[in-house]
């Protein structure tokens, strides 16, 4: 779909204006706010048009306009002039962020609660998956006679744990033939490959210490399999109780928000970059009066995992887009640096 330049410049204009007031908007304002002199009666039939057009909605017979799902998808992709971000709002966000540089986990819980507080809107984040990334690290770590804790660290910089129950002490030769066992047989390898089939292989190997380190193995697939699994992060989706266009189906969105798997698909089956879905475009029915702003971070050039927002439509693209690619950018960069030391 094509408009003349006029259509564009009063789409936009209404656009805008509503983002700012939530108020139904009319030819008289729009009129004051166009760059060009047009009448309000020519304002009125463009306004008609658009309405035909599907781009702009009338809530109420005596009403002025408001965008539409269409009306906003084309002003995102086709008229928007995104805002610059300015050197005290990045200096903030990098300063906030680097607080949290060398824990991953926590870096990605303070990104979801930075977004929440600039956007007024609900924030996720996954965490990064480790599919293609080999396993860089293997401690164990005995915290008894007979219990110790796994940890692996992979190359995307995943750390997993677990705890284990051996059947027999921990002696200083066991912990030994672990860590030749783990430094031949998964440290560099796909963390992929470690699966229910390898270990039997492996502790079918292992002669008369099978029945005393098979559970340390065990545990090492079980937090394999872990890193394979994207986690979510969900921040100040109480947010979202403050604007009144969700009505009734707020609280249809926070069940949804419960079911994190569901969740997890929404944000984290698109492409790389940034992506702005708008209400029915959501593959799921709760969001259909939402707008997720999604955007991927990469690791090491590999992908991560996404960051964004859910919140209405009615949203200031052009003020919030900047705020989450810088973010995600740093986000990236910070996790990359922590991974490469």
């Amino acid at each position: 779909m094509e408009l003349g330049k006029r259509k564009e410049m009063i789409l936009a204009a209404i656009v805008e204006q509503y983002i700012k007031s939530g108020e139904p908007i009319g030819s008289k304002l729009i009129m004051q706010s166009l760059p060009i002199s047009v009448s309000s009666a020519t304002i009125r039939n463009e306004m008609s048009d658009l309405h035909e057009m599907g781009l702009l909605e009338q809530p109420h017979t005596s009403a002025g306009r408001i965008p539409s799902q269409a009306g906003y998808r084309y002003y995102v992709d086709k008229l928007m002039n995104k805002d610059v971000l300015s050197e005290d709002e990045r200096k903030m966000i990098k300063t906030e962020l680097e607080r949290s540089v060398g824990n991953p986990d926590k870096l990605l819980e303070k990104a979801g609660e930075m977004l929440a507080k600039i956007t007024g809107c609900a924030a996720v984040a996954t965490t990064p998956t480790d599919e293609g990334a080999t396993i860089k690290h293997i401690e164990l770590m005995p915290v008894g006679t007979r219990i110790a804790m796994v940890v692996m660290m992979t190359s995307s910089g995943i750390i997993k744990n677990g705890i284990c129950r051996t059947e027999t002490e921990l002696t200083p030769d066991m912990v030994q033939s672990f860590y030749d066992i783990v430094n031949e047989c998964f440290i560099g390898h796909p963390v992929s490959d470690v699966g229910t089939v390898m270990i039997q292989t492996l502790v079918a190997s292992l002669g008369a210490n099978a029945l005393a380190m098979s559970p340390l193995f065990v545990v090492l697939a079980d937090i394999a399999n872990q890193a394979l699994q994207a986690e979510i992060r969900l921040e100040g989706e109480q947010n979202l109780l403050h604007h009144r266009e969700f009505g009734g189906n707020i609280y249809e969105m926070m069940q949804f928000f419960d079911e994190k798997d569901k969740l997890e698909r929404a944000i984290s089956g698109g492409k790389n970059g940034l992506q702005v879905i708008i209400g029915k475009e959501n593959m799921y029915r709760q969001l259909e009066n939402s707008s997720m702003i999604i955007s991927r971070y990469s690791i090491g050039g590999h992908d991560g995992g996404a960051i964004g927002i859910i919140g209405p439509t009615r949203l200031d693209y052009a003020r919030l887009i900047p705020s989450i690619e810088y973010l995600t950018d740093l986000v990236g960069k910070l996790l990359t640096d922590t991974f490469e030391e």
